[in-house]
This record gives structure tokens, C-alpha cells and sequence, in this order.
């Protein structure tokens, strides 16, 4: 997915408050808007390289969007509100095989117990798809992690998969790993081990899941369609495609 907005290269001062971040361009220190709610863990050392974006709205209190942190020379995805758009663009060029049929892709559908599902596939004669997408930034060793932070809303969209599936829909899982450094995707149990094991109910339940990791630079971010990422825990072991 190529990035129509031009961003712009500054260093980390600090992140703040959650959804803060204080950035050094050139001469000037401005704050921006840092549109992800994790920790962020490992990611917002001061000095890191930043890319920002700038918003055209007149009414933002904060024209400035953080997008892009780089870490030991790798450029990682932290903005939350462009991974369903990463996911629609793959799924409207057909690059990922086993959801190809499908023609219909509608966002931000309604459904389950006051929820709304981030994605819902269409198609005569086949099964509904839901996808519920997750941005994935964390990295130990070589292993992508999820969650950085405990998510109650989280682990609610896993049981919402797993009611869907249970109804005879497909239900899908679908990690976005915003960096290409990680040979494989694990759960968080030790920052989350709730939701690790909701995610093993999950899929013992029927409930798919996919990981793949992207290709991020100030230009574009590319899903690596021919390489997802296979999955690591306790009780399963496995490819995802």
C-alpha cells in the first residue's frame, strides 16, 4: 500500500500521556498525535528515528501524525488506524490465496455483543469471513509478540470469533506484523495470559488465524503475501496462509 502522504524524517524526544509524542525536526520540537494505545514496548527510545505525517484538517489540535519508528535499522508500522487498510488493499489484489474468492469486502460491520468486526468477506455460496486485524510491533529475539500491553478488548474479539465460528461463519484472526525482522508470531502470555490462552481456545475452536509481516518504508508498506509467519505456542505449532 503506497503512503499518499509525504512523511517527514525527525528523532524521538519522548511519548507521553499514551497518545503523545514530543519530535525533534531539525530545528524545531513539535508534538504529535501517536494513534496507538499499546506500550509500544521497545520501540520509543529518545533518539529513534521518526516519520510523521501532516494532516490537511484545519480544526486538528494536532496536524502532526507519528507513523513510523525505526529500530536497529528497522522501520516499524505504529500506526493503528492504517492496518485494516493494509489488510483491504491485499485482500481488493487478491494476494492472499485462501480468501481470493471472495469479491465483497465491507468494513466495520456490526455484529456479536456491541461490536463491530473490522473486516466481513462476502460471497455467494461460500461462508462469511470475519476478520478482525490486530497491529503486531513487538519484537523479542526473533519472535513477533502480541499483545505489548493486557487488552480486555482483545480478548473480547476473540471470544466474538469464536461465537461466529461456532454459528458456521469462517472466523479469522489475522495478526499485521508492521516489521519484516521476526521469523515467527507468538502470544504474549507473560504480559497477557489471558488472552494467550483465549487464543488457544480460539483456535482449538475452529478459529484461523494468519500472520504476516510487512515491508514498512516512508513510501509505502507492503504485506509479504508469499511469506506469513508461522505460529508458536504451548499448544500449537503452526503454518499460516
Amino acid at each position: 500500500m503506497v503512503i499518499k502522504e509525504h512523511l517527514v524524517r525527525g528523532k524521538l524526544v519522548k511519548r507521553y500521556k499514551r497518545f503523545l509524542a514530543d519530535i525533534a525536526l531539525k530545528n524545531d520540537l513539535i508534538t504529535a498525535h501517536c494513534p496507538n494505545s499499546g506500550s509500544m514496548k521497545g520501540l520509543v527510545n529518545p533518539g529513534n528515528s521518526v516519520w510523521i505525517s501532516t494532516s490537511s484538517n484545519k480544526t486538528r489540535k494536532l496536524p502532526y501524525t507519528l507513523e513510523i519508528i525505526q529500530v536497529d535499522g528497522v522501520c516499524v508500522g505504529v500506526n493503528t488506524r492504517r492496518p485494516n487498510q493494509i489488510v483491504v488493499h491485499a485482500l481488493k489484489q487478491k494476494k492472499i490465496k485462501s480468501l481470493s474468492a471472495y469479491h465483497t469486502i465491507r468494513e466495520e460491520v456490526k455484529y456479536g455483543t456491541n461490536s463491530r468486526i473490522d473486516i466481513l468477506l462476502q460471497e455467494e455460496s461460500l461462508p462469511d469471513v470475519y476478520i478482525e486485524v490486530k497491529n503486531v510491533t513487538l519484537k523479542e529475539g526473533d519472535a513477533a509478540l502480541f499483545p505489548d500491553a493486557v487488552t480486555s478488548r482483545g480478548t473480547k474479539h476473540l471470544n466474538e470469533l469464536i461465537n461466529m465460528k461456532k454459528m458456521g461463519a469462517r472466523a479469522i484472526m489475522f495478526y499485521l506484523v508492521q516489521r519484516n525482522d521476526c521469523t515467527f508470531f507468538s502470544p504474549a502470555s507473560k504480559i497477557d495470559p489471558l488472552y494467550a490462552q483465549t487464543l488457544e481456545k480460539a483456535m482449538d475452536a475452529g478459529v484461523e488465524v494468519m500472520v504476516y509481516p510487512c515491508s514498512v518504508s516512508p513510501q509505502q508498506i507492503k504485506l509479504e503475501a508469499d511469506n506469513p509467519l508461522p505460529i508458536k505456542i504451548e499448544a500449537h505449532e503452526t503454518s499460516t496462509k
